[in-house]
């Protein structure tokens, strides 16, 4: 009996041991892909790097007929939707967060408010770019003319209204399991005071899981940053520089996702090309540094 329990000991060790190296093994292979993608990047874009070099980053002219390129109004385009997009996702975000979480979380119709968001993210971005194209931007184009701005309907705002409804699920979804999860003892101690249910809210959840809500903040952030097909469709595709801030945000404008899926098929010569992967390299760059800046962020309210 004492040799069967001793031989389901080591055996029980051994599967243990292996299951231990297979997830070794794993988390490897997933930084040597990391690693294969940026030496990829890297290589592929020396042409541009030796013939351009670092004012490649702050100019504003791509002209691949004179082999002239910049990436400084995809970067400025890139940015400004994705930041656009997350400043009016976030009271959306956290309004279905705290409904559905605190308010509302159990019954019918949290369920299918629930399953709904799930599928908004389910939904292919070229289904966002068709409505976009046949709804919102006609109703862009009669607020431009109401503000007295040139109604081209399509441009940086009307991509950043999309990309808004995109990525509210990521942030809502995270959020929702976040608040259900705060310990009910923390919340009876807060109504045993004499606090509101605001006051729960304010005082209790959001503090409890702020570092949690952030990251799925940084988690849409990243999402909108490489969205392709319905910023395509709807951003106006031009890498013309903006004057006003007006016209940055209300004109048409380029991403660096959506110049890469425009031109990639029409680079006719190694520098173009090059150039082109280089925009890919700078977007993995700026992926990079902003989620980096987040977990710096979240590590700080962490230890608050």
């Amino acid at each position: 009996m004492k040799n069967k329990r001793l031989d389901l000991s080591y055996s029980q060790m051994k599967w243990e041991t292996i299951f231990k190296q297979i997830l070794k093994i794993m988390s490897v292979l997933i930084l040597v892909l990391v690693a294969g993608i940026l030496i990829t990047l890297i290589v592929e874009s020396m042409p541009s790097i030796k013939s351009l070099g670092i004012k490649f980053l702050w100019g504003k002219v791509w002209d691949p007929v004179q082999n002239i390129y910049g990436a400084y109004p995809f970067l400025v385009g890139t940015l400004l939707t994705s930041f656009i997009a997350l400043i009016i996702s976030i009271p959306f975000s956290y309004a279905i967060s705290i409904y559905l979480g605190e308010y509302n979380p159990k019954g019918w119709l949290s369920n299918l408010l629930k399953n709904t968001i799930e599928l908004i993210a389910a939904v292919p971005s070229i289904i966002y770019g068709f409505w976009g194209l046949f709804v919102l931007v006609p109703l862009i184009r009669t607020f431009e003319m109401k503000i007295g701005v040139a109604p081209y309907g399509i441009g940086v705002f009307t991509s950043s209204l999309v990309l808004a409804v995109m990525i509210i699920p990521y942030a809502a979804s995270l959020g929702i399991s976040l608040i259900r999860m705060v310990p009910s003892p923390l919340k009876e101690g807060a109504y045993a005071l004499g606090a509101t249910h605001f006051e729960v809210i304010r005082s209790v959840i959001m503090p409890y899981t702020r570092s949690g809500l952030f990251a799925g903040v940084l988690l849409s952030l990243g999402r909108a940053l490489g969205e392709t097909m319905a910023v395509t469709m709807l951003i106006g595709n031009t890498s013309a520089v903006a004057n006003t801030i007006k016209d940055a945000i209300f004109g048409p404008g380029n991403t660096m996702a959506s110049v890469i899926a425009n031109e990639f098929t029409e680079a006719d010569h190694t520098v173009y090309l090059s150039a082109l992967i280089e925009l890919g390299l700078v977007l993995f760059f700026v992926t990079v540094i902003i989620n980096l800046i987040g977990k710096r962020i979240i590590t700080k309210f962490t230890n608050y």
